[in-house]
């Protein structure tokens, strides 16, 4: 996968932890593209958005959702925090002069 920004980079390693080193080879630029593939985000069209749609082991990535273990409870938990942390009030009104 090539060199992601730092903060994105950051973004994406905060879900490295329910995964298998092994998975997360894989799981990695499937969250990537999937942040970044418009439409309907399938594995086909995560891999074609990151350039790899000719990958030759493109089971792999499939794997990663139906076979893998990793659990989807916790990624999901750290997917919350994130978001309850981006979006957290800071104060009135969110913050915001009214």
């Amino acid at each position: 996968m090539s060199a992601l920004p730092p903060r994105f980079a950051s973004i994406i390693l905060t879900f490295a932890s329910p995964f298998h080193q092994s998975t997360w080879r894989y799981a990695q630029p499937l969250l990537a593209g999937a942040i970044l593939a418009p439409g309907i985000r399938t594995v086909a069209s995560v891999l074609r958005i990151l350039g790899a749609a000719g990958e030759r082991r493109f089971v792999n990535y499939h794997r990663v959702l139906s076979r893998a273990p990793w659990s989807p409870r916790a990624a999901s938990r750290m997917l919350l925090r994130l978001l309850a942390r981006a979006f957290r009030a800071r104060g009135p009104a969110g913050g915001r002069d009214r």
